[in-house]
């Protein structure tokens, strides 16, 4: 038996401001972005050179969800995302104001720093050691 995880949901305020953060600061890839209905879009992310997991972008609508967007994980760190070249990519996102919760540094697993996104949402950002 073979099972992935193919998609998780991400609560956000608004589809093109986060597709904005998310393409243009983290570099992800558009993988589908079809209108659904006047007020739904089917909005599908991936950071480059993954498709197996992506992140369907969700958004909130009614007070509930909105209080979601942001503290999806009640304040850990939600996401894990990997990278081939460190310094290269914390570079990139520290040119377009990023907030780095923990400063880079070196463990026994590789480097890794804590970012927010831009709803507050904290992710791990690590280079693994080979």
């Amino acid at each position: 038996m073979n099972q992935y995880i193919s998609r998780v949901t991400l609560m956000v305020k608004d589809y093109d401001e986060a597709l904005t953060f998310y393409t243009e600061v983290l570099k992800f890839q558009i993988l589908e972005d079809t209108q659904r209905s006047p007020e739904k879009r089917w909005v599908i992310i991936a950071p480059p050179g993954d498709k197996q997991c992506a992140l369907l972008l969700a958004k909130a609508k009614n007070e509930a969800q909105l209080a979601a967007v942001g503290n999806q994980t009640g304040g850990r760190v939600f996401m894990f995302l990997y990278t081939d070249d460190f310094e290269r990519d914390v570079n990139h996102m520290e040119k377009h104001q990023v907030k780095f919760v923990t400063k880079p540094t070196e463990k026994e697993f590789g480097k890794v720093a804590v970012f927010e996104d831009l709803y507050g949402n904290k992710w791990d950002f690590i280079e693994p050691k080979s």
